[in-house]
Parts: structure tokens; sequence; C-alpha cells
């Protein structure tokens, strides 16, 4: 006879597991590959909108024509390259709430990875006062001075850097 297995317990997903599991579903629908990456907004634990990197509406996506790839020469000699087609997740998510009137105050951001600048910018002036992430952005450093500048809570489920091609 052969000894009983007892099934694992199953374990409900944190809110924080949950709305990053729900960005990244989100993820799926971007149109760049060099950060296909997705965004979620909530409020007291309710979704209030999404976004997806992708290009604006009507405009080439970068799955169906390439990247335009753009340098940024920074004043420490480093050289980084940004696609330049589409729009962040982020700051889709944030035109989203604009479109439909929908008010940002006092919401938690959940995104692939630390936002970038302009990100950083646009949720500190939507009143947003945490901001979820699953990876560290490898430039992200003036967004989190930003952050903490701005009392938003910035955290982070993995303290890693997130990694892909021509960073």
């Amino acid at each position: 006879m052969e000894p009983s297995s007892t099934p694992e317990k199953y374990k409900r997903p944190s809110w924080d597991e949950y709305f990053m599991e729900l960005a990244n579903a989100a993820a799926r629908r971007a149109t760049c590959d060099r950060g296909r990456s997705g965004c979620v907004i909530v409020r007291d634990k309710h979704v209030l909108v999404t976004g997806y990197v992708g290009s604006p509406m009507g405009l080439p996506h970068c799955d169906d024509v390439g990247h335009l790839m753009k340098k940024v020469y920074h004043e420490d000699g480093r050289i980084t390259q940004h696609c330049v087609r589409t729009v962040h997740a982020e700051q889709n998510a944030i035109c989203q709430a604009a479109r439909l009137g929908i008010a940002l105050e006092n919401g938690t951001l959940y995104c692939k990875m630390t936002p970038c600048r302009t990100c950083a910018m646009l949720i500190i002036n939507c009143g947003i006062k945490r901001v979820v992430c699953d990876k560290k952005y490898h430039d992200g450093a003036e967004s989190e001075e930003m952050f903490k500048q701005a009392g938003i809570t910035l955290d982070y489920l993995h303290d890693e850097i997130e990694m892909y091609d021509n960073q």
C-alpha cells in the first residue's frame, strides 16, 4: 500500500499578487516585444482601469512594422535605447481613466517594473498614492526618488531588475 499523499492546501493570492496577475494579463495585449507590460489601477480593492504598452490609436504597432528606436545619452556617459513608437502601460491606463472620467486620487497602480521618469510624473500628478511593481527598472533611480519626495509608497514584489534586449 502506498503512503497517502496529502494534497497541498490552496493558497489564496494576496491582494497585491491578485492585482499583479491582472496587470500581467493586460500585458498579453501589448504590441511591443521589448516591454510587453500591463498596468492596473485600483482603489479600495476595486479595479478602476487597465492599460498596456501599445501605439497610439490608429498608428502602426511594433509587432507589425518594427521598433522606432532612439538613443538617450546620459550625463554619466551611458547610452540607453528606447522604443518610442509605443505609449507605456501606465500612460495608457491614465489616459483610459481620463477618457472615462475616472478619478485616480488615492489609487494604487500595479505594473511590471519601476515606472520611467515620465510615467512617474504622471502618476504623481494623478494623485496615486501607492505603486506596486513586479520588478525593478534598470534606470528607475530617478523615479524612485521622485516617488519618495512626493510621498508615494513604492513596493516591489521581487527585488530583481527586469532584463530585456537592447536595454
